[in-house]
């Protein structure tokens, strides 16, 4: 009996220890608005008064992120806090308690129809991001635009 509550007892806390889903797109979220600026997790760290591995810890989803941390980092990293949850998963934000509904009346936006979220985590698209919004001149990244869209197959 007793082997059976230790095996009981490490089962439970395996499961304690690993990361929310949610946590973890959260993270994911911070560390593409980080890299999409060109800033380092130390840089982040620093303007939030935290350690470079503290950062990590958020990126990973293995620290949760407070609301007031991620009222922090959405003023840091210049976006609006529903930007966090953006794209998430639908059965990620299924909350049974209110049938299984989707809690995407609650400033949660949906994911865009044929856009793979893997395709933000590419580091072409990263530098290409980059690139485009170091062009200064409005007018200029205007018609660079046009002309990405131009060259892309028809929807």
């Amino acid at each position: 009996m007793l082997m059976e509550e230790v095996a009981e007892r490490n089962a439970t806390s395996e499961r304690e220890h690993r990361p929310s889903p949610i946590d973890v797109h959260v993270g994911s979220r911070v560390r593409l608005r980080r890299t999409l600026l060109g800033m380092s997790q130390e840089k982040l760290g620093e303007a939030l008064g935290l350690t470079f591995q503290q950062v990590q810890k958020y990126e990973r989803g293995v620290n949760r992120i407070g609301a007031s941390r991620l009222f922090d980092l959405a003023r840091v990293l210049d976006v609006p806090v529903s930007f966090f949850f953006d794209d998430m998963p639908d059965a990620m934000g299924a909350n049974p308690a209110v049938g299984g509904r989707r809690s995407g009346g609650y400033g949660l936006s949906e994911a865009q129809e044929g856009f793979d979220d893997d395709t933000l985590h590419r580091r072409e698209t990263l530098e290409l991001v980059r690139a485009y919004y170091r062009i200064t001149d409005p007018a200029v990244r205007k018609r660079v635009f046009d002309l990405i869209k131009s060259l892309a197959p028809a929807e």
